[in-house]
């Protein structure tokens, strides 16, 4: 069984490499691992002066080892005593994963005839967890809030039950997390941390979608939390039908539960969130300037927060009253560009994900049928989601000429009309690019 223990005693075996059997021995006999998260592994050992030599000696060390292992820095917690050991616990706090982000509450939620519905789930959820609103599903664009529902949920449930096991992780985090425990034989550790939490929250669960190993144990963790009667929220960009590579047994699942979409909001609601949003930084601005921001701003929640924080910003450095003219000339880029543009590595790099290749792949001289499908299809992306001219796309690209880059995106052009997996694929693609926002 692959526990913390084993994964302390890899850390141990590495490591010994490198000591005498007598300093292993001396400075580590009666040394035990206390928990390992969030990149921290923290050790209980029986003295303050044992503590001060594995501190100063060896804490480079063990460092190392655990670099070797899972392939990310981490960090060394020493627990000297058993005081401190038991106020560790008593003080450990039961939602680790979860973002300490106090703004993230239904308090602070603008509600909206667009997102009236996902609020009221998120609510009843967070109220009667693992009751009727189990799975919520919660889906929408990037910036709408989604996110802010799920932090919410697990922030009110964290306040009226301290001794909840709250797990907040996102789709990518997760599948990383799962090809990490693979490689270092770290799995039973990996599923106890998320099939014994009484709330699980993930975020961007479209991630998953054409990930074979990820889907299988997610599938399997769904379960195991489902039929124990714990809390499930998701969220995505679209909702499971439009989800072209995800497991029939997953949308089912989803789809047995709550389904709510998030719609950007309209100009009242965005004027509403303006005035919430300038509240929160000290900032009052006139009838005016709010309405000329959500009428100039009309897609994204989390973009009209931007804007206020740059005003906030530029009232501080100027100390001038905000006017219409001054907030026209601070965000007139924003106004200007209205959409997201996404640069071409981001391009490149969730195409290359999409279709298990990386972006020196694409960016190479592979011809395989598949490196050669997912460069065309970047292509074509980068042509209609930039204003990059064939020429400079090419140079994305090896410096491949003009001609190649258009023959790649008529390609695709012929297959959206005539293939129809291309469709959901491009969109698919899209979507992945957009959360990147």
């Amino acid at each position: 069984m692959n526990s913390l223990n084993e994964i302390w005693q890899s850390v141990m075996d590495l490591i010994s490499g490198e000591l005498t059997q007598t300093a292993v021995k001396t400075w580590f006999s009666d040394c035990t691992p206390v928990e390992i998260s969030n990149n921290v592994l923290v050790i209980h050992t029986t003295s303050d002066f044992k503590r001060d030599i594995i501190h100063t000696r060896f804490e480079e060390l063990i460092c190392g080892a655990l670099y070797e292992l899972f392939s990310a820095p981490f960090e060394l917690k020493i627990l000297a005593g058993d005081d401190e050991l038991i106020e560790y616990k008593e003080k450990k706090p039961s939602s680790d994963d979860m973002p300490e982000l106090e703004v993230y509450t239904f308090d602070r939620f603008v509600v909206g005839p667009s997102n009236k519905f996902a609020h009221a789930a998120a609510i009843g959820a967070a109220h009667n967890p693992g009751k009727v609103y189990n799975p919520l599903f919660i889906y929408g664009n990037s910036g709408l809030g989604k996110t802010h529902l799920l932090l919410a949920i697990g922030q009110y449930i964290r306040e009226n039950n301290p001794n909840a096991v709250i797990v907040y992780v996102k789709a990518e985090d997760f599948m990383n997390q799962l090809i990490r425990s693979i490689q270092i034989g770290a799995m039973e550790a990996f599923r106890q941390k998320y099939r014994y939490a009484d709330l699980f929250l993930m975020d961007d669960v479209q991630f998953i979608a054409g990930k074979d190993s990820t889907q299988e144990e997610f599938f399997h963790t769904f379960n195991t939390l489902y039929e124990a009667g714990k809390q499930i929220v998701i969220t995505s960009d679209r909702p499971p039908m439009e989800m072209n590579k995800l497991d029939d047994r997953l949308r089912t699942r989803f789809e047995g539960g709550v389904m709510a979409d998030v719609a950007p909001p309209d100009l009242e609601t965005r004027m509403a969130i303006i005035r919430n949003k300038a509240a929160q930084f000290g900032m009052i601005l006139s009838d005016e300037v709010i309405s000329y921001i959500a009428e100039n701003i009309t897609s994204n929640v989390r973009q009209l927060e931007g804007v206020v924080k740059r005003l906030t910003a530029y009232h501080d450095i100027l100390d001038s009253t905000i006017t219409v003219e001054s907030v026209k000339r601070a965000i007139k880029d924003v106004i200007r560009t209205g959409i997201y543009i996404p640069t071409p590595d981001v391009i490149i790099e969730e195409t290359a994900r999409y279709y298990g290749q990386t972006a020196d792949d694409l960016r190479g001289q592979r011809r395989s049928k598949t490196t050669a499908m997912a460069r065309q299809v970047s292509m074509y992306l980068m042509r209609n989601l930039t204003n990059l001219s064939l020429n400079a796309i090419g140079a994305e690209y090896g410096d491949r000429n003009h001609a190649t880059v258009l023959s790649s995106i008529r390609k695709v052009e012929d297959l959206l009309k005539t293939d129809p997996k291309m469709p959901g694929t491009v969109q698919d693609i899209m979507s992945n690019i957009n959360s990147k926002n």
